[in-house]
């Protein structure tokens, strides 16, 4: 591992493609989908979500839908519910909003998600020590764990908007570097970690503000039945688990101190 402690935020989907072409063994990503998809899978593990299985494509969800029939399959095209036209005549069970993961629909399933960036953030970042799930809603809780693991090479992954960086993921990516500073202080920031801070320190008293400048924040609420879900989204820790994925693809609720299986003794060995 780098004995000089390093911090990185990663602003657009260009920057995190790259992630495939780096060796990430010795890091640890968090990826930031804020509104909505990382919000939406800490939400069904909150509410006894068995595991999320994230997929690029719809194509990938109808694949392991054939192989699981009992598979619940969510996500979304634009921010709405892919269906049947999309989906080879298959209406997806959920969409994105995190308000549709209740109990009721999720305890004790798995569900296979595909979203436009939050899914190819996850993916991207696959070669890592540890992937993390994070958003407003699980902050404190993702904090926590890196305190008590205390990576030498951190990278926040904001998952942005289309091919371009999202006001609501560089926000929650700069208030996790916020709380971590000191760690890294006087070691290897580099400039957009720096640009996520300094905006977190900026608009932190007012997110709902905020979210009304943001791409995303904006057509959401322009939505009657999606508008909701930008304040959800912006609850503070109000669901203070760990998640994260693990050596197979699988988003788990963890136990506070797991590291993804079969990833650490590889990322440590020799």
């Amino acid at each position: 591992m780098a004995c000089n402690p390093k911090l990185e935020v990663l602003l657009t989907p260009a920057d995190f493609a790259a992630l495939r072409h780096r060796d990430l063994r010795a890091s640890v990503c968090v990826v930031f989908d804020v509104l909505r998809a990382t919000t939406s899978m800490i939400t069904a593990l909150a509410r006894g979500a068995e595991a999320i299985l994230p997929v690029a494509e719809i194509p990938d969800a109808l694949a392991l839908r054939r192989q699981r029939p009992d598979l619940l399959l969510a996500g979304e095209r634009n921010g709405i519910r892919i269906g049947a036209e999309l989906a080879e005549g298959i209406e997806f069970d959920l969409g994105n909003s995190p308000r549709e993961f209740t109990a009721g629909r999720v305890r004790g399933r798995t569900v296979a998600m595909s979203t436009t960036n939050g899914t190819r953030a996850l993916r991207a970042c696959a070669g890592a020590r540890a992937v993390l799930v994070s958003a407003f809603v699980n902050r404190q809780a993702t904090v926590g764990w890196l305190q008590r693991h205390a990576p030498a090479s951190l990278i926040l992954v904001c998952a942005g908007t289309l091919d371009e960086a999202a006001l609501e993921d560089t926000l929650a990516a700069g208030a996790v570097a916020d709380a971590l500073w000191p760690r890294f202080a006087g070691s290897h920031i580099t400039d957009a970690a720096q640009i996520a801070r300094q905006l977190w320190h900026a608009r932190r008293t007012d997110l709902e503000a905020a979210m009304r400048d943001a791409r995303n924040g904006r057509r959401l609420l322009a939505n009657p039945d999606l508008s909701a879900d930008v304040a959800f989204c912006l609850r503070h820790d109000a669901m203070p688990l760990v998640a994260g994925m693990d050596h197979a693809g699988a988003v788990r609720r963890w136990v506070v101190d797991d590291l993804r299986p079969g990833v650490e003794e590889r990322a440590t060995a020799g």
